[in-house]
């Protein structure tokens, strides 16, 4: 049995909650164009989430859907403590910021702050943003008890809001409690992708990939989230140790300089394809029509932008999870994309060979051969022929004009290359070890489906096992 699923160039995201959770909503989110759904475990439960997945899962086996999953972790985080009610601070009153709770008057001029190292951490000077930028206050005294910071502008701050510290190398593990724990929920769910939150180097991934490789569950796929300036400045050895990136530009906006935000979008775009890996641009994207039916001109813009750039994908959060209009959103997100790539000049990126085994780096350089001389022989589509994925990911990589469908024998597979740029995965039930049953089986779909007709010519490319060996091979075939 073979199942077929097609999609447009660039993926789309799509944050489940309340307004989408049902199977109609999964369907008709599909439909409109999502390719993964998220699960933001900054708020999610485990008994609603297996539900979903169980949705999710049984819609899949249907054929009513090829949705991907992705579970966000929450990450390292710092907050303000309770307070007894709201306080309304104006612009230049003068707070203290205590980090020993047993210290913490909790008055109208104080807060409590769970980040045990604020005081040694921050200088004279140092800009703190509380509640996701909401209310800036400037460091002016230390003391081995509290700081001291004066208000920037005035702002009503309830219990437990965020605390940002910009330019602060923070030392907080790159794995909590916590997170293992729903690591652990997405192994047992069978998760497809992992977004790790506040990656600030390597290591942070590497101990992420060593807990999955103790549980058997090296398939999933890691994506690190760049949210700080520290991640910035590690973003190299960040995208190297990790299989796709994203740019979470809300907490990123908070923790650098807001004009610099469309710079470093662009950098971490730029770098991911060079290495090869999957980037996804998120946050803000269609932000208005959480509560009306249209997007600004602005929001469209920004869509554009992103797909000229070249991310793999792009994601929803809080428009698919409490918006009015959840598919309708998407349905504006595709038609964007879809104009945006059809206004696109498509060039053969090229990426690194650093990182890459010889072997990888022969695959890359086949592809990209594959790739040029689909265009140079006008091929209808070029056809992909992978176990893993990743002579899919490398086409990708090189954001390919012309259609590229993958086939493969394994689902985990076909899900993995939801997220990658151009790539339409199938799932070859009847896949054998003849490559060429393979192919004459693919062919056999494709003119069914009427995406090839007698006289196209397409580019297949498979890895063919000798002597234990993957060597890629290409064809140049004519429909027949």
């Amino acid at each position: 049995m073979v199942k077929f699923f097609s999609m447009k160039k660039t993926k789309i995201i799509a944050t489940v909650g309340p307004v989408t959770e049902s199977e109609e909503q999964l369907i008709a989110l599909y439909k409109a164009g999502v390719n993964i759904i998220r699960f933001n475990f900054s708020h999610a439960n485990y008994e609603v989430a297996r539900a979903i997945m169980g949705r999710i899962r049984k819609l899949n086996s249907e054929g009513k859907t090829n949705l991907s999953t992705l579970l966000d972790t929450k990450g390292p985080e710092i907050r303000t403590g309770d307070l007894k009610s709201k306080i309304q601070f104006e612009k230049g009153d003068v707070i203290k910021i205590y980090t020993d709770i047993s210290k913490f008057s909790n008055d109208s001029m104080s807060l409590f702050c769970d980040y045990i190292s604020l005081v040694e951490d921050v200088n004279i000077g140092q800009i703190i943003r509380i509640d996701s930028g909401l209310f800036d206050v400037e460091v002016v005294e230390k003391t081995s008890d509290y700081i001291r910071v004066i208000a920037l502008n005035s702002c009503l701050i309830g219990s437990r809001r965020h605390v940002n510290l910009p330019g602060v190398k923070l030392r907080l593990p790159g794995i909590t409690g916590q997170d293992k724990k729903d690591v652990l929920f997405s192994i047992e769910e069978g998760y497809d992708f992992i977004a790790m939150s506040f990656v600030r180097n390597c290591s942070n991934v590497e101990e992420l990939r060593n807990l999955l490789s103790e549980h058997n569950a090296s398939h999933i796929k890691i994506i690190s989230k760049i949210e700080n300036q520290e991640g910035i400045e590690n973003l190299d050895e960040i995208i190297e140790a990790s299989d796709g990136v994203m740019v979470a530009r809300g907490d990123l906006g908070i923790e650098v300089p807001i004009e610099k935000l469309p710079v470093y979008q662009l950098e971490i775009v730029k770098k991911s394809m060079t290495q090869g890996k999957f980037v996804i641009v998120a946050t803000h994207l269609l932000e208005t029509m959480i509560e009306n039916p249209f997007p600004t001109r602005a929001e469209v813009s920004d869509i554009f932008n992103c797909v000229r750039q070249c991310t793999d994908c792009t994601m929803l959060s809080g428009e698919t999870t409490i918006g009015k209009y959840p598919i309708k959103t998407v349905e504006m997100m595709t038609a964007v994309i879809n104009e945006a790539e059809a206004n696109m000049i498509y060039e053969h990126k090229d990426f690194s060979d650093e990182g890459l085994c010889t072997r990888d780096i022969e695959k890359k350089h086949l592809i990209k051969n594959a790739l040029i001389t689909s265009e140079s022989i006008n091929a209808r589509v070029v056809l992909i022929f992978t176990k893993s994925g990743r002579l899919a990911r490398f086409a990708a990589a090189f954001r390919p004009n012309k259609d590229v469908y993958a086939f493969t024998m394994n689902e985990s597979s076909v899900r993995y290359m939801n997220a990658l740029f151009g790539i339409r995965p199938m799932l070859l039930g009847n896949w054998t070890p003849n490559l060429g049953e393979n192919l004459d089986n693919a062919i056999a779909l494709l003119k069914e489906k009427n995406i090839l007709s007698v006289g196209d010519r397409v580019i297949a490319v498979n890895d063919i096992q000798k002597e234990g060996k993957e060597i890629p091979v290409m064809e140049i075939i004519t429909i027949e």
